[in-house]
């Protein structure tokens, strides 16, 4: 692993435990802890919560997390996602196989592990697989919109060994402080973690979604901070699905004055973040 990578996987843990440090479940959510739901049984688990207060199907929400493909797991994502699942949604909250020990294209393998894994459990944990719902931040809002690629559009899942489950829908997307448009390794430190020396430069076009984006794209929520060093890629995306006829709601949250971070939203004791998180899943509602 490159320098960069290990400074940059410490500087998020010490973040992130900060951010979380003294919050515990909330007692309106019921969760469903380590479920294995592919082969590596490190890290393919993942954690479904549900609102106690309702029963029966769910619209459901699947989070692929942030992390510039190098850090993160389900329980750095758990808090968010229980604050997603108290507006009335089902939540899965899954780990995938990191860089450098997985690289490209693991993520995007396990996630679509993920989704036949929702499609064959619907029954048991109460999913409405009429009402899928995808969100993910930084590396994980360009993983998600990477795989709404491949179950939309043929000739990019062409690039992918793995089939995308039957039946399977995206409703919409839920994006927030992503990177869309990879040019080199100086956008994001840790991408020669991700991507093999064989892969690079080469790769970098299947990573580009603003350059494949098309009509067949899924509805998108797409929301960015004044503070967010990725803000431009959020703006240049929206306009790229407006052009392609895609629905699209963009927001740009905080001030200069006051004017949040990247990934402000996963932190649940911000009320801004609360807003935020009403918007996207307000708009997920809105495609039902």
């Amino acid at each position: 692993m490159s320098r960069k990578s290990i400074i940059f996987r410490e500087m998020c843990a010490m973040s992130d435990a900060e951010r979380d440090a003294g919050l515990t479940t909330p007692p309106e959510v019921e969760r469903f802890d380590d479920i294995q739901y592919g082969s590596n049984s490190q890290w393919n688990v993942l954690d479904v919560y549900r609102p106690k207060a309702l029963s029966g199907k769910l619209p459901v929400i699947v989070s692929f997390h942030g992390g510039g493909w190098v850090y993160g797991d389900k329980n750095v994502y758990q808090f968010y996602c229980m604050e997603l699942a108290k507006r009335g949604f089902a939540v899965v909250n899954y780990s995938y196989r990191l860089a450098p020990e997985y690289r490209y294209p693991a993520p995007y393998e396990d996630t679509n592990e993920v989704f036949r894994w929702l499609l064959e459990n619907a029954d048991r944990y109460g999913f409405d697989t009429d009402n899928i719902f995808g969100v993910g931040d930084s590396a994980g809002a360009l993983g998600m919109a990477i795989y709404a690629l491949i179950v939309t559009d043929k000739k990019y899942a062409e690039y992918y060994d793995f089939t995308v489950p039957v039946g399977l829908v995206l409703k919409g997307l839920g994006l927030s402080c992503g990177l869309y448009k990879v040019v080199d390794s100086k956008t994001v430190s840790t991408l020669r973690d991700f991507l093999r020396d064989e892969d690079y430069p080469a790769m970098l076009e299947r990573l580009n979604v603003v350059d494949m984006v098309s009509s067949s794209f899924p509805p998108c929520f797409l929301m960015t901070a004044v503070g967010d060093f990725l803000r431009e890629e959020s703006a240049a995306f929206a306009e790229c699905l407006a052009k392609a006829g895609v629905r699209c709601e963009y927001k740009l949250y905080g001030t200069e004055k006051e004017p949040l971070g990247h990934v402000f939203h996963c932190n649940v004791r911000l009320a801004e973040a609360a807003q935020a998180n009403d918007d996207m899943c307000s708009f997920f509602k809105s495609l039902m």
